[in-house]
């Protein structure tokens, strides 16, 4: 028995890994259209209290919200990926116990 087949995780891992370090440099592209629709909404209306002369907190807050959420929901992705992963490890780690309990020697 070889090695278990993680390749197609190992690669959506990877790729989530990728999304999340352009989502830590304020990337638009691993964002899903709620994200990128807050970001735009936030940036807009902090925009306009800036030509009205007025305090950006609240748009600044919640764009920062935005990102955080977005690189949040990333993180909790690879944690999934990681955990099905090892899963796919442990379950061939115990077929090849198995077989190798079940043999002459």
């Amino acid at each position: 028995m070889g090695k278990p087949n993680t390749r197609r995780v190992d690669r959506e891992i990877q790729l989530a890994t990728r999304k999340l370090t352009a989502v830590r440099e304020y990337e638009m592209w691993p964002l899903t259209g709620s994200e990128r629709r807050a970001i735009i909404r936030a940036t807009v209306g902090g925009s306009v209290r800036v030509v009205r002369g007025r305090s950006t907190t609240r748009a600044e807050r919640k764009l920062e919200t935005a990102w955080s959420s977005a690189a949040t929901r990333l993180a909790a992705e690879i944690a999934a990926f990681e955990k099905e992963r090892q899963r796919i490890v442990n379950e061939a780690a115990a077929a090849k116990a198995a077989k190798k309990s079940s043999g002459w020697w």
